[in-house]
């Protein structure tokens, strides 16, 4: 058993003490993640709102974020990350507990956004935060740790919190405060040095202070192929939230919940068992190979409702294939945006690669939410295999491209 635990997370061994302070907040803030994976739930079951609906307002809401995501990319760079985490924290807590005490309502659902929209502030932190902490070559480790952490308490939350969505939802509210305000005080307490990992940098990640975000865009047009090719992969992410839920409730009625529940948990064990596995198994491979493995499982496993409808056994077959997908995608990702952007501007632009996340995820709501009204659900399922190939097909066009603009991350 021993050498099992070593083999699978041995490999984390040597990072910076602070990204294993940062692993342990991640964990403690999302071991009371129940409201997120119910939002739809909530909207659509407690307070009836139609698909289409239910869109416009998360679609809404998300036009907030989007100037709270590039403030806190600009802060990320200028100011103490570590202070920036703590303070949006706060915020955070204060909206959950507040939350905890009022009754369904949108005024609870309005809490708890204005809580999201200051995690979203703090997320350029985090993310730059462990690039400054990790070197090129270990980059991969210190994202699949974090990662791992954050699933971590996804294991259970998900399946406590469909339980409570009856008829204690105020008690998730709590928790998820109270968690959020652990998570605080371990990186409060712990975290004394953010300075950032010395080292040679390829010559991608040279700083270049006097240039602006959009310039380094412009003047870099591959990593803007890359997010509108991660955009589209968020196009059908999104529906793990979205339409699976729905899908559920269509199915089972408030039954849905739970099983919505126990596939989210589900998500998070195959995580924390697979982030380790696949990062060790994977380290070979390129960032972009690994990008093209996890829009394949993801497209694949979402293409299943098309036909899987009413057999409960093979949601969980998809709901594996989707969670490995996602912990390519995951180990692809972060580590290829970060070996081809300068140093100085890894707040920044992890905060407009955010912006093309959250507007295809919210796009993808809106647009699903369309085909509801009008259409059954399986046109809807069939739209969402639509845009994996897409995806597939411009991951390919990437591949392609980013060989010839950065040959040296391709030597050996």
């Amino acid at each position: 058993m021993k050498k099992i635990f070593d083999r699978m997370f041995g490999q984390y061994k040597g990072l910076r003490r602070e990204l294993y302070v940062l692993f342990w907040g991640k964990a403690a803030t999302n071991m009371g993640a129940m409201i997120w994976p119910m939002l739809t739930l909530i909207l659509s079951n407690k307070l009836g709102m139609s698909a289409e609906e239910i869109a416009r307002i998360t679609i809404a809401m998300g036009i907030i974020q989007f100037p709270a995501n590039l403030l806190g990319g600009k802060l990320a760079d200028h100011c103490n990350k570590k202070n920036l985490i703590v303070v949006c924290d706060l915020v955070t807590v204060t909206c959950y507990l507040t939350a905890a005490f009022l009754p369904v309502s949108m005024t609870q659902i309005m809490l708890f956004f204005t809580a999201g929209v200051f995690q979203t502030m703090e997320n350029p932190s985090y993310d730059a935060l462990v690039a400054d902490l990790s070197t090129a070559e270990n980059r991969e480790k210190a994202y699949s740790l974090i990662y791992l952490g954050l699933n971590l308490g996804l294991i259970l939350a998900p399946s406590i919190g469909g339980i409570l969505f009856q008829h204690h939802l105020g008690l998730a509210y709590a928790i998820d405060g109270l968690t959020t305000l652990s998570s605080t005080i371990l990186i409060l307490l712990f975290i004394k040095d953010i300075a950032p990992v010395k080292e040679e940098k390829n010559i991608y990640e040279e700083a270049k202070d006097t240039q602006s975000t959009w310039k380094i865009l412009s003047g870099q047009k591959v990593i803007l192929l890359f997010l509108i090719c991660w955009a589209v992969y968020q196009f059908s992410y999104a529906q793990f939230n979205f339409l699976i839920p729905l899908n559920m409730e269509s199915l089972y009625g408030g039954q849905g919940a739970v099983y919505f529940g126990l596939m989210t948990s589900l998500n998070g064990l195959v995580v924390i068992v697979g982030t380790p596995l696949l990062t060790k198994w994977a380290a070979g491979l390129g960032d972009t190979t690994k990008l093209l493995a996890g829009q394949i499982l993801v497209s694949i496993s979402l293409s299943m409702y098309i036909f899987i409808q009413g057999i409960v056994p093979l949601y969980y077959v998809s709901m594996i294939l989707f969670t490995i997908g996602e912990v390519m995608t995951t180990l692809g990702s972060y580590p290829y945006l970060t070996r081809r952007i300068p140093a100085s501007h890894r707040g920044r632009i992890s905060s407009v690669s955010n912006i093309f996340l959250g507007a295809a995820m919210y796009y993808s709501q809106w647009k699903i939410g369309a085909v509801l009204e009008t259409h059954t659900i399986m046109t809807a399922w069939q739209c969402v295999a639509a845009a994996g190939v897409l995806g597939l097909i411009l991951y390919l066009v990437l591949i392609k491209a980013d060989r010839k603009v950065y040959p040296l991350l391709y030597k050996k």
